[in-house]
């Protein structure tokens, strides 16, 4: 079915109910690889059996954690193969510490819906309010449909972050694991394009390539950790733009500037030659 903008831009998006536990915390930060250092104090914050602290990433996957079935791109006015989607932007704003347990509900809606000629990019915002009515965060993202422009809308805005003129005040080296991906997938994100081979190659890709939204929880937690004290109650949002794709087992290579209460910083392949994979990243300290 072809995008139809009167029908897509401003719907609403179903809400729904979810709740977390410690357990679900854990899990998703071993899926971002903490506990690599395993006795390290700081990496053990994040893996607290009953009071981990919790990185605002979490966000992203919250709602929809235990979840099994592959995810489908369809909205109102919208319904899209899987196969032509690949993760655009993700930006969290959380507005309060999140909580190592709780129970919260979402509303959302498409915001904005950009006709980039042959693809088309949609924007969703989810609002999250704790079960005490107190909002925890807000979500913003976009997904890139390839194939799906030409519907005759609006071209949408082309922004991009300006680097500091100045060499980078940190560098980070952040290795993965051939199974991250195969980990992280059991937060709720089933998209065969991160764990079927075959599924990758139809899509284009020689192998399985690690969630996009992996690599950004791995980024905001190097930069808590290295430049935050690992605390994550500093962590006001993040946001990045997916620039390409990281294969599980390749390492990060992240260069961070700092620009008053922003952290910003550019992510890259070591091993092919930093072919970029985030840009536009940055950290908001609270």
């Amino acid at each position: 079915m072809p995008i139809d903008p009167q029908v897509a831009l401003g719907a609403e998006l179903p809400g729904r109910e979810f709740s977390w536990t410690p357990s679900d915390v854990q899990l998703y930060h071993l899926g971002l690889g903490a506990g690599a250092a395993s006795t390290d104090p700081g990496e053990l914050r994040y893996l607290h059996d009953r009071t981990p602290q919790v990185l605002p990433t979490f966000a992203t996957v919250a709602p929809t954690l235990g979840e099994t079935e592959a995810p489908k791109v369809s909205f109102p006015g919208i319904d899209i193969d899987l196969a032509n989607v690949v993760h655009g932007h993700q930006e969290v704003i959380v507005h309060k510490p999140i909580p190592a347990s709780g129970k919260a509900s979402s509303t959302g809606r498409i915001t904005e819906l950009s006709d980039k000629g042959s693809a088309a990019v949609i924007v969703q915002e989810f609002t999250v309010v704790g079960s005490d009515g107190e909002p925890l965060w807000t979500a913003r993202s976009s997904i890139f449909a390839r194939g799906e422009g030409g519907f005759g809308g609006e071209r949408g805005p082309s922004t991009k972050t300006q680097l500091p003129d100045r060499a980078p005040d940190a560098e980070l080296i952040t290795p993965t694991l051939p199974q991250q991906a195969l980990l992280y997938r059991l937060c709720g994100d089933r998209n065969p394009l991160h764990s079927d081979p075959e599924f990758a190659k139809a899509a284009g890709f020689p192998a399985p390539i690690l969630h996009g939204l992996c690599t950004y929880g791995i980024v905001a937690k190097a930069l808590t950790d290295a430049l935050l004290a690992g605390d994550t109650t500093r962590v006001a949002g993040f946001r990045a733009k997916f620039a390409g794709v990281l294969y599980p087992g390749e390492t990060l290579r992240t260069k961070v500037w700092r620009e008053g209460n922003d952290l910003i910083a550019t992510v890259t392949v070591v091993e092919r030659n930093d072919a970029p994979v985030l840009s536009d990243v940055t950290l908001r300290i609270a």
